[in-house]
């Protein structure tokens, strides 16, 4: 594959698609040339602007394509594993966005097919690509910087079922299974260390929505180092995932891209990568280790772990 352009379908033409598609638009030597959606009119249009050429309602028309070479999937949680899986058996490399599945017993299914196979497996754990926390993971591997806590908080104003456009969902999100599986996965990836202890607890379930509308997650690593995780889909106020990191040496908060120092003063992360959209960085990643043969950072059995302690908490909430 190293010379050679990568084909890609990617599946779900919602607000995270359109993400993949405006990063990939930047990245030389790959074409997308399927669009899956779920409704085909509005399918179409959004294949139109992007000059994409195939266009259907179902993923196996997209895995029957011979010149697909890879499938990135921005589908409902429920469908991740098993769509991965179906890629997969297509013999087709394989992007699923975050979370890898809803269950522990689904995503380990995915990396034990993924071994058996062979094919680049990676799940979009963005939080790993985002300029601001490779600046941090940056000092901390040179040894300038440990992690004593990590508090975060994730908020959303999410009363009804909505995606990032403000449009009408097909599925139901999840403040565990998606939204807490970025810092699961974060905290043990800066620590540099497995988490060993994990609390959570849940406030009422949503009567139509049937799901924890908030929710508070503690976590330990087995370095010692500790995060508080803060979650809600009832915050009417500034939306989004905020990360403070508390260290020996300094204190970092990271918005997405962007970084300050305790003190709110910017720290420049510009020259960290070759962007500075952490999809566009995720998705390089991705076809960059298609190309090359090896297993990317955020692999399917690297953040398998995350999903162990995500099924461990989903366990003590049910209990």
């Amino acid at each position: 594959m190293a010379n050679k352009t990568i084909k890609v379908a990617l599946a779900g033409a919602g607000a995270f698609g359109i993400k993949h598609l405006d990063g990939i638009k930047n990245i030389d030597g790959v074409e997308v040339v399927s669009l899956v959606g779920r409704r085909l009119e509005p399918t179409k249009e959004i294949a139109d602007k992007y000059g994409i050429k195939h266009v259907s309602t179902e993923l196996a028309d997209s895995l029957a394509l011979k010149e697909v070479d890879a499938v990135i999937l921005c589908t409902p949680t429920q469908m991740h594993a098993a769509q991965a899986i179906d890629c997969m058996k297509a013999g087709k490399h394989v992007q699923v966005e975050i979370p890898l599945a809803d269950s522990l017993a689904d995503a380990q299914a995915v990396v034990d097919l993924q071994k058996k196979t062979g094919l680049t497996a990676m799940c979009g754990h963005t939080r790993r690509f985002n300029p601001s926390h490779q600046w941090v993971r940056k000092k901390i591997e040179a040894g300038e910087f440990n992690i004593q806590q990590m508090d975060v908080q994730t908020y959303f104003f999410r009363r009804t079922n909505m995606n990032a456009l403000g449009q009408p969902r097909s599925w139901t999100d999840h403040l565990l299974w998606h939204h807490a599986a970025h810092t699961v996965d974060l905290f043990a990836y800066q620590a540099r260390s497995p988490i060993v202890k994990a609390n959570a607890v849940q406030g009422p379930i949503h009567p139509a929505l049937g799901i924890a509308m908030d929710m508070s997650i503690q976590l330990k690593a087995a370095n010692g180092a500790i995060c508080t995780l803060s979650l809600s889909f009832n915050n009417d106020g500034p939306l989004g995932t905020f990360f403070r990191y508390i260290g020996d040496t300094g204190t970092y908060i990271a918005r997405y891209d962007d970084l300050v120092n305790g003190k709110e003063e910017k720290i420049d992360v510009s020259k960290v990568d070759v962007s500075m959209n952490g999809i566009e960085l995720q998705d390089r990643e991705f076809f960059a280790a298609i190309q090359e043969g090896r297993e990317p950072n955020s692999s399917v059995a690297q953040v398998l772990p995350c999903y162990q302690v995500l099924h461990d908490l989903d366990r003590q909430l049910a209990g």
